[in-house]
């Protein structure tokens, strides 16, 4: 199965504006114009007035094995919470990227600096992305790897778009060749928040500039013992809430040329997160019923609810495309078939959130722990600069 987290990042769907001009000139639907680009392994096609993009920077050297742990456990956290975020009574959509630095594996040309994934909404690539890091020794510029994740994402500028940097480490802030005060000043000059997480002691963290680069970044600084173990109070809820999540799986039906790659990567991430704790994989479940569990790349169910996805699939020429199954059917016969898998999914999403109130009240009543320390962190930063623009959670 490794080999099938190396291919799905290899043939991830491409963000550059020209493929997505180019797709949309074209009268055939072509499927692999999801196959151009690795770096960035997601189209930013985006009906929404709003979208709000994270850039996550993570220390990848040796001492930093429990912070990508804690970002494999808690990312579905993170998610779920932001499928509450609006603006203008219209729900925000997701954007996430990832870059890794001080990490010895990579190449001192490079500064130690890698883009793992560019702004993605595909989050079976982005926490298959995640489980992919490991940790070597190395040394972490923060000031490069900030410059780096400027220049080289597509950061949105839409005056409703929330842009924000999330840098994590536990080493001097002021390293590297490159001064972070002047990528952060660029940072600001685009609109791009910088927050800075320091993995360990407050007062260290102050003394080795990250709070000052927060400052700088007019963002929050936040600190967190990278080492801390999750708390998760068991329910009566969590396996009825697993249990839906086989049946919502089968409600995604694979088509184009790496259909089948993306569907093998959904059921390899649940594998993952199953292995990690009970926690992450009820939360991820409760992602694929939230608009950011997004899949219309692959899945012809999400598919057909883009127009002109719809329009494309459903012509002639394009039936290769489809599962062997649907080639020789009519077009009604096709919407017939997606609109019962759609209304399906539903049906079970609104199961899984109906078990999900009952398991909120009941973790309400038998703990008196608050959030695991990355996402809590992360999540009370998001919510007071999307104050600034006007954001409100549901």
């Amino acid at each position: 199965m490794k080999n099938v987290k190396f291919w799905a990042m290899a043939v991830g769907l491409a963000a550059t504006l020209s493929c997505k001009t180019a797709a949309e000139e074209s009268d055939h639907f072509n499927p692999e114009f999801v196959c151009v680009n690795e770096n960035t392994p997601t189209p930013l096609v985006n009906n929404t007035s709003a979208t709000i993009q994270m850039a996550l920077l993570l220390d990848t050297s040796s001492s930093m094995d429990g912070l990508i742990d804690q970002a494999k456990t808690q990312l579905w956290d993170i998610v779920n919470k932001m499928s509450g975020a609006h603006c203008q009574d219209q729900q925000a959509v997701l954007e996430i990227a990832l870059y890794e630095y001080g990490n010895s594996r990579l190449s001192a040309e490079s500064a130690y600096v890698r883009q793992v994934l560019g702004f993605s909404r595909d989050l079976d690539q982005i926490s298959a992305s995640l489980f992919g890091l490991t940790t070597e020794g190395g040394d972490e510029y923060c000031g490069t790897v900030i410059d780096k994740s400027l220049k080289e994402l597509e950061w949105r500028d839409g005056k409703n778009d929330l842009k924000m940097l999330f840098i994590a480490g536990n080493e001097s802030f002021n390293q590297g060749n490159i001064p972070y005060a002047s990528s952060i000043a660029q940072a600001i000059e685009e609109d791009v928040v910088v927050n800075t997480i320091f993995c360990g002691d407050w007062n260290t963290g102050v003394q080795l500039k990250w709070k000052e680069g927060a400052i700088l970044g007019k963002g929050e600084y936040m600190n967190l013992d990278h080492n801390q173990k999750s708390a998760y109070v068991s329910t009566p809820y969590d396996d009825q809430i697993l249990q839906c999540n086989t049946r919502l799986n089968d409600t995604y039906v694979a088509f184009g040329s790496h259909g089948e790659i993306s569907k093998a990567q959904q059921m390899e991430v649940d594998n993952d997160v199953q292995e990690v704790s009970i926690q992450a994989n009820v939360n991820r479940t409760l992602s694929k019923t939230s608009q950011n569990y997004y899949n219309a790349s692959w899945d012809l169910v999400d598919a057909m609810d883009q127009p002109e996805s719809k329009k494309k699939l459903l012509q002639p020429a394009n039936r290769v495309h489809l599962p062997k199954y649907l080639q020789d059917k009519s077009k009604e016969e096709i919407i017939a078939f997606t609109q019962a898998k759609k209304q399906e999914r539903l049906k079970i999403q609104q199961q899984i959130q109906k078990l999900n109130q009952q398991r909120e009240a009941y973790i309400a009543q038998h703990s008196n722990t608050e959030g695991n320390a990355l996402e809590s962190a992360m999540f009370q930063a998001v919510k007071k600069q999307a104050a600034t623009k006007n954001y409100h959670w549901k």
